[in-house]
This record gives C-alpha cells, sequence and structure tokens, in this order.
C-alpha cells in the first residue's frame, strides 16, 4: 500500500479553504447559526431538535469570522479524509488526488460548509468512521478498533444520524466479515461509542425523546417514504454533481468487491433507512466520499479533470454567496441557503424601530429561532422569546404582558387566537428585491393587545417544531 499524496491533496484543500474564506463574510450569520450560538449559551446534554456539540462548539466560538472557520476546517477535513479513504482503497497518488478534488467540487460538501453546524460535522464524522474503520479490519488489532468507536461517540454528540450508519456497518460487518465480530475489536467500538453518547441518550430519555418528534415533523416535511424515494434518486445526481457521477457509479461497482463489500452494504442500508424514515436527502451525502475514494482508483485519465473543474465552479456559483443579492433570489428554488444569510441587520433595524413605538419592557414574540437569534445576537435585545423548537424551553416571557410585539410568519387569525387585539404595523421588506423565507412568507411586525390567557396558557399553543 503506497503513502498518502500530502502535496496535491492539500493543495486542492488550500485552494478549496481560499474559496470559502474569500466568501465566507459576504453576506452575514444563516439563521441556523444564531440559533446554534443561542443554544450553547443555554448549555444542556440535548435539546428537542439536536444534540449538544454543534451548540456547544458555536458558543465557543461567538462570532461569524470563527464559525466560518471552523466549517471551512470541517470540509477541509472531508477532502483530506477522502482522500486518505481512497488510499485505504488501493488509490495511487492520481486516485487519492482525484478523490480530494471531488469532495472539492461536489455541490453538497461545497454547500454544506457554507454556514457552521451539524452537517458539515456531520460529513466529517462519517467519513473519519469509514476511513478509521477501512484500517481497523486491516489492520486487525483489538486497538485499532477504539479509533472509530470514539468517533462514532463525538458524531453521536453532534447527530443522530450517525446512529444509521452505524447500523449499516453493522449489517456489513455481518454479511461480509463476520469474523471480524468474533473479536472483541467491533464491540470495543461500540461500548466506546455508546459511553460517549450516554449523556445525550439519558437527556433525551428524561424529556421524552423528543428528537422522535421533530424526526415524525421532518419526514412529513419531505412527503413520506415516497416523497424521500424521489428525491434520492434526483438529488444524489444533483448534489454529487451530474458531472461527477460516473465516478461514483465506478465506485459502486469498485466497492462491490470482496475485499470492500461491507462499505457497500453499509451505504445500501443508509439509503433505504433514510428513504422508508423519510429523512432529509442530505441525510445520505457522506456516503458519496466512499463512492468518490473508491471511484478514483479505477480511473487513471486526466480527462476527468475538466468536469470535475466544471461540477466546482458550477457548485460554488449555486451554494456560496457569490452573486448579488438581487441575482441570488433567482435561485432560491435551488439552493435557498445563501440568502438565509442575508439581510439580517436590516430585519433587526425594522423590528427595533417598532419596538421604539411600544410601552417600555413589551415582549418581542418571533416565529422561529432565526428571527429570534437575529434579535438577540445582532440587535441585543434581552426581551425576546419564542415558541420555536428549543426556544420553548427556554421560557416565556416573565409576568403579565397587556402588550407583545409578534414579529414573523405568524397570521393575523393565527394571534387573534391568544390576543383580542391583533394590529399589522409593517412587513419585513429585504433590500435589493432579495427574497428570503421572511419575505417569501410575508413576515410581518404585529402589535397585540388585550391576551386571551396568562403565558402559561398561551405558551403550548406557541410551541412548534420545525
Amino acid at each position: 500500500m503506497g503513502r498518502v499524496a500530502w502535496r496535491p491533496v492539500l493543495i486542492v484543500a488550500a485552494v478549496a479553504a481560499v474559496v470559502h474564506l474569500t466568501v465566507a463574510l459576504r453576506y452575514g450569520w444563516h439563521r441556523d447559526e444564531f440559533y446554534f450560538v443561542t443554544a450553547g449559551q443555554h448549555p444542556a446534554f440535548g435539546y428537542v431538535d439536536q444534540p449538544p456539540l454543534a451548540p456547544l462548539l458555536a458558543a465557543l466560538a461567538g462570532n461569524l469570522l470563527v464559525l466560518r472557520v471552523l466549517a471551512i476546517l470541517a470540509q477541509v477535513g472531508c477532502i483530506v479524509l477522502t482522500a486518505m479513504l481512497a488510499q485505504e482503497l488501493g488509490g495511487d497518488r492520481k486516485a487519492q488526488t482525484l478523490a480530494a478534488a471531488c469532495i472539492a467540487a461536489s455541490p453538497i460538501f461545497v454547500g454544506a460548509s457554507l454556514l457552521f453546524g451539524p452537517t458539515v460535522l456531520d460529513q466529517v464524522v462519517w467519513i473519519a468512521i469509514f476511513l478509521t474503520t477501512a484500517r481497523a479490519l486491516r489492520i486487525g488489532t483489538v486497538r485499532s478498533w477504539l479509533w472509530p468507536g470514539v468517533i462514532a461517540g463525538i458524531g453521536l454528540e453532534n447527530k443522530d444520524t450517525v446512529a444509521v450508519l452505524l447500523a449499516g456497518l453493522g449489517v456489513g460487518l455481518l454479511v461480509c466479515r463476520r469474523d471480524t465480530l468474533r473479536t472483541w475489536g467491533p464491540w470495543l467500538a461500540a461500548g466506546a461509542a455508546l459511553l460517549i453518547a450516554l449523556p445525550n441518550i439519558i437527556w433525551q430519555f428524561a424529556h421524552g425523546w423528543p428528537q422522535f418528534g421533530m424526526a415524525a415533523v421532518l419526514s412529513d416535511r419531505t412527503g413520506g417514504t415516497l416523497g424521500s424515494l424521489i428525491q434520492l434518486v434526483l438529488l444524489a445526481i444533483l448534489q454529487a454533481g451530474p458531472p461527477l457521477v460516473a465516478i461514483w457509479v465506478l465506485g459502486a461497482r469498485r466497492l462491490a468487491t470482496v475485499d470492500f463489500r461491507w462499505l457497500l452494504i453499509l451505504v445500501v442500508v443508509v439509503a433505504v433507512v433514510f428513504t422508508l424514515a423519510g429523512g432529509k436527502s442530505y441525510y445520505t451525502a457522506p456516503v458519496l466520499a466512499a463512492l468518490f475514494a473508491a471511484g478514483a482508483t479505477r480511473l487513471k485519465s486526466k480527462a476527468w479533470v475538466p468536469f470535475i473543474v466544471l461540477s466546482g465552479v458550477v457548485a460554488v456559483f449555486l451554494t456560496l454567496p457569490i452573486l448579488p443579492p438581487s441575482v441570488q433570489t433567482h435561485l432560491n428554488a435551488i439552493d435557498p441557503q445563501p440568502l438565509a444569510t442575508y439581510g439580517w441587520p436590516e430585519f433587526v433595524d425594522q423590528v427595533k424601530k417598532a419596538e421604539a413605538a411600544m410601552p417600555p419592557g413589551t415582549p418581542i414574540l418571533t416565529s422561529n429561532y432565526g428571527e429570534a437569534g437575529a434579535l438577540t445576537i445582532l440587535g441585543g435585545l434581552d426581551n425576546v422569546y419564542s415558541g420555536h423548537n428549543s426556544y420553548a424551553d427556554w421560557g416565556s416571557p416573565p409576568g403579565t404582558s397587556p402588550t407583545v410585539l409578534c414579529v414573523g410568519e405568524f397570521k393575523a387569525a393565527q394571534l387573534q387566537l391568544g390576543w383580542r387585539v391583533v394590529r399589522p404595523i409593517a412587513e419585513i421588506t429585504l433590500p435589493d428585491g432579495a427574497q428570503n423565507e421572511e419575505t417569501l412568507n410575508h413576515a410581518t411586525i404585529f402589535r397585540c393587545e388585550q391576551p386571551r390567557g396568562s403565558w402559561a396558557q398561551l405558551w403550548p399553543r406557541l410551541r412548534h417544531l420545525s
């Protein structure tokens, strides 16, 4: 087995990092980043929609530049680890460089590192588990299995989808490497993963497993099993990068060989489970790294370089904030994430202008965590509340509130269930004619008076998961 081709692989990683750094602060905060930082400022062993790792890291980072650097480092990790996986699968210098370039040019990996959060961390965790498991199987010592176990445990503290990976790995080993299961290695790995993940498991149990409720909501939004099945076929091509499809198809053929069939079975199990569960299409994205790594070992020609460059250029323009916001608006249907990072200072200014005309101490209630986080982090307001996801657990406004400023994607009829007087003040707008979730859903600032009950009575109705 040859060595890792560090020089060309690190060059690919450096180019990707420079591209991301160049545009990292072009628009601004992503709504999810507001939430992760705020969640981390309410430390817990779990949240209704995620384990604690990403919020903890986000709170420690504290500012946008550090958050984006962390996301870029995670993408660099994906690039380097995929090259190392290609080497583990028998790939030479060219194969490793090709595998690294595929990750750097694949839309799903480029787009995930636009912002810091569980998704980009999840990608690097999955690839690290693929690599360390392949090495453990090759080396054959009990100690070598500790690495995939520790990484899996850390991954479970970031995103529960790692459990599906582990299920697929178990099936793959049972079918193809049953002899390995007769040794202590895999069981050591399982024990290490369980031990590290235990705090979040206990938290979920103590709170009634809220993430199952969250998973059900996400399944409904993706259209259930049928919706996910359609998305899985179409989006796998788009997310991988259409010019790169042939590489991961070759990768599937490479993994069908005896030595690595366990990894192909893992890929299939993951795809089937997420399809049946109605999971989001990007949940399966990390398995593309295994397919790219395997496919790269089958390619010897440099003819693929133009296709990789084409995929990379398209990915950058579609998934990163390169274009003017007015142009990016027309690409919202393809990828809404870039514009989820745009217009938050203007949003805060509009709300603070409305708040200035309200009685002192008037609480602000938002429809989602992005709005609440923007008003808290950018606006410096301490009177902001929301019933969205874990925000609902951080409390309702104290005391009685004869007047409330309700902001976001509320409908007047919805608010009238809680207040007798509901008056629209202004509709949220963005500069440059840009459109994001708030403007597309006609987010509005309302003045609400004469509540129909106490906060203890209203709060359960305002709670929602999405």
